[in-house]
């Protein structure tokens, strides 16, 4: 060849990787943007549907997992419309469209609108992303491994791959720590929170994402469908069983599969049997979703009771989902250069065995988070009763005096000072009660106040204090109050009955407030942290500063004329474990992610027939999906009454599970060692007689494919 051919072939070549390098930075955007903008969304997602819509925490978590469980079903649709109708980049452009919809749907619908059916327009928005990202999820890094040609350019191949997996896990990490911000931080139409902006960012990336992917429309290589083997498996189980039922008694085959030989022929037939007998592995694998995917729902619930405030930080509980995704980062080559060596060293080698210490782990994982849950309610008590013979009694003076009081039960005689509070919460009352009380003050300012205490077992009652004698209210609380959320409060006040209104007014704001009845002393008000005032008859007659997290009572006496005073209580403490006792369950989960996931992936693609692999991908997806429905159906089931006993349960059923793996793993023969061995392609001797192509073989592209999925299907 002469020099200028060369010359001219390298510049040709030159010029096609300028198109490629635009062509992969625009695909790298597009994937970061969108993880951007689906990690933010669900970091968020349990706190708005139980803050904002009303829902408690057991329906949001079936909503968050019906959610999920969708997203993880519609990547078969996806895959369907690509292969067999769109192609990859009609599909992509098309439900990238349906996903920015929802997204904006969505942060729409937070907007505080009076007229808005929030709940529906939440619900509309939520199942349009599902459709959106799990319908490109099959597509993506597909369409970016089709802008190079194999094998010339393997190994620009696979430093793309590793850049895009950056890109996803740097798109998850960066949402998942600054969409809580936007959440938490700023203050939007009124509220205290802005979770409109919150949801907003990500969708407005997600449509700077789309446009990005248009843009480049001109320098990529868009490939025509090439049809999918979901149908060709199918085809080839439905003529087995039909063969199957016609000649089963006169032709009598070894395998059920045997039967569709003369419809499909026997190279469809083996590497279906080669891919069933790697989906009988799959049977276990739902039960590690349901466990990993609680990461967003029931563990962040579970930090939503725990204290944030670290090192004069305060983290936020959605934020600690951000630990995930640092952590995988890290530990990809600390178990690449540093774990898997070691357990080498002890004979753990083979994918199968690191598959089942992922399941361990998981377990493992669920242990932990049981017994930080169980610390947790063991702190409930000063909450409400525990025993169904214990009464919670608290006595609140709304007096200027203080009182020495004495009753006809020994457990309640005492004294209390002015604006103060007297409580016993292990008064044993075996059966309805009622109890004589007076209250009796040595200052001639303050009337003696006698009356009858009604004691009912399991029950919090407390009594106040006031110049019209004792009234009765109901106190405490079903459970210890977040920390991570405003505190409660309740407003005792002892003031002439015609002096008012009056209103609380926490921040301080242009608002005019909540106007409160002093007569319905049971009202609890969620108080914003911050500064806040109890304003009567448009005068400041109390302040005080909000902090994190428990019930306070703020106690207020006096009158116009002679001025007010104030004293707010604690009634019920917030928790004080620190959110950091999270650290080991997410530790020990993403380690068991690393292991599964990843492993799992590689271990499909290198045991799966060339043909299958895409069906394989498809129903490693619908295992995910399989695992989210778990948990829905267990949360509805209600099988146990308490959330430690739930983290207990998952953990024991993942240990069932892992027997079941093991049992299954024994019998398993790698493919290097059976049938379903790939065949080695046998070179024609003639350069010029072109071999005729293999229909069922998939581009060498789709081993990057698959090694890329590995971190979408998280």
């Amino acid at each position: 060849m002469k020099a200028t051919d060369v010359e001219a072939a390298e510049a040709a070549a030159n010029s096609k990787s300028k198109e490629q390098q635009a062509a992969e930075r625009e695909s790298k955007s597009n994937e970061f943007c969108e993880r951007f903008n689906y990690y933010g969304m669900r970091a968020i997602l349990v706190l708005y549907l139980t803050h904002k819509l009303g829902y408690n925490e057991e329906m949001a978590t079936v909503l968050f997992h019906v959610f999920t469980m969708l997203v993880y079903v519609f990547p078969i649709a996806g895959a369907l419309i690509a292969d067999g109708w769109l192609g990859k980049y009609k599909t992509i452009l098309y439900l990238s469209i349906v996903y920015s919809l929802g997204a904006m749907i969505v942060a729409i619908g937070a907007i505080p609108l009076s007229w808005m059916p929030v709940k529906i327009v939440t619900i509309v928005g939520l199942v349009m992303i599902a459709v959106g990202t799990g319908g490109i999820k099959p597509c993506v890094s597909a369409f970016g491994g089709d802008q190079f040609r194999l094998p010339d350019q393997a190994a620009e191949l696979a430093r793309f791959f590793s850049l895009f997996y950056f890109a996803i896990n740097a798109g998850s990490m960066i949402s998942t720590a600054v969409t809580p911000l936007l959440r938490a931080d700023v203050e939007c139409f009124g509220d205290e929170d802005c979770y409109s902006l919150a949801f907003g960012v990500p969708a407005v990336l997600m449509l700077v994402s789309m446009g990005v992917f248009v843009a480049g429309r001109l320098r990529y290589r868009v490939h025509s469908p090439s049809g999918n083997m979901i149908f060709g498996v199918s085809h080839c189980i439905s003529n087995a069983f039909t063969g199957w039922r016609q000649n089963r008694h006169e032709d009598p085959q070894p395998h059920f599969l045997d039967y569709a030989v003369p419809h499909v022929g026997p190279q469809m037939v083996q590497d279906t049997k080669c891919l069933i007998k790697v989906l009988l592995l799959y049977v276990p694998f739902p039960a590690f979703w349901a466990l990993s995917d609680q990461q967003g729902s029931r563990w962040t619930f579970q930090a939503t009771h725990m204290d944030g405030d670290v090192l004069g930080y305060h983290i936020k509980p959605d934020q600690m989902q951000v630990i995930n995704p640092l952590l995988i980062l890290a530990f990809i080559p600390l178990f690449d250069f540093v774990v898997y060596p070691l357990l080498a060293r002890f004979g753990i080698k083979r994918p199968l065995q690191k598959l089942g210490l992922g399941l361990l782990c998981a377990s493992i994982g669920f242990f932990l988070s049981a017994t930080v849950e169980l610390h947790l309610e063991r702190m409930e008590p000063k909450a409400a009763p525990k025993f169904p013979d214990v009464v919670h009694l608290r006595l609140y003076n709304g007096m200027p005096c203080s009182y020495d009081f004495i009753s006809e039960h020994e457990a309640v005689a005492d004294s209390i000072d002015s604006l103060s509070m007297w409580s016993n919460l292990e008064l044993r009352v075996p059966r309805a009660l009622e109890v004589g009380f007076r209250a009796k003050s040595s200052s001639k300012r303050c009337p003696n106040i006698e009356g009858r205490l009604h004691l009912q077992p399991g029950q919090s009652v407390s009594y106040f204090l006031t110049r019209a004698g004792l009234q009765e209210f109901s106190d405490g609380l079903s459970t210890v109050q977040r920390l991570n959320q405003p505190l409660l409060l309740r407003t005792l006040i002892n003031t002439p009955p015609e002096e008012g209104p009056i209103r609380l007014r926490a921040p301080v704001s242009s608002l005019a407030g909540v106007q409160l009845d002093i007569g319905n002393l049971s009202a609890l008000h969620e108080v914003a942290l911050g500064y806040g005032e109890l304003n009567i008859n448009g005068k400041r007659a109390a302040s005080f500063d909000a902090t994190r997290g428990g019930l306070y009572s703020l106690l207020v006496q006096g009158n116009a004329r002679d001025g007010y005073e104030y004293n707010m209580l604690q009634v019920v403490p917030p928790t004080t474990l620190s959110v950091l006792w999270q650290l080991p369950q997410i530790v020990v989960m993403t380690a068991g992610e690393i292991l599964f996931a990843v492993t799992g992936l590689e271990f499909s693609f290198t045991q799966a027939p060339s043909s299958m692999k895409s069906v394989l991908q498809a129903c490693w997806l619908l295992s995910v999906a399989i695992g989210n429905m778990m948990v829905v159906g267990i949360a509805e089931a209600k099988l146990v009454d308490t959330q430690s006993a739930e983290f207990a349960l998952f953990a024991s059923i993942m240990l069932i599970n892992l027997m079941v793996f093991v049992l299954l793993a024994r019998k398993y023969t790698y493919a290097e060692e059976s049938q379903c061995k790939p065949k080695p392609v046998v070179m024609a001797p003639q350069l010029d007689i072109p071999q005729e192509p293999d229909l069922l073989q998939e581009p060498a592209e789709s081993t990057y494919e698959h090694q890329i999925d590995a971190s979408s299907a998280r």
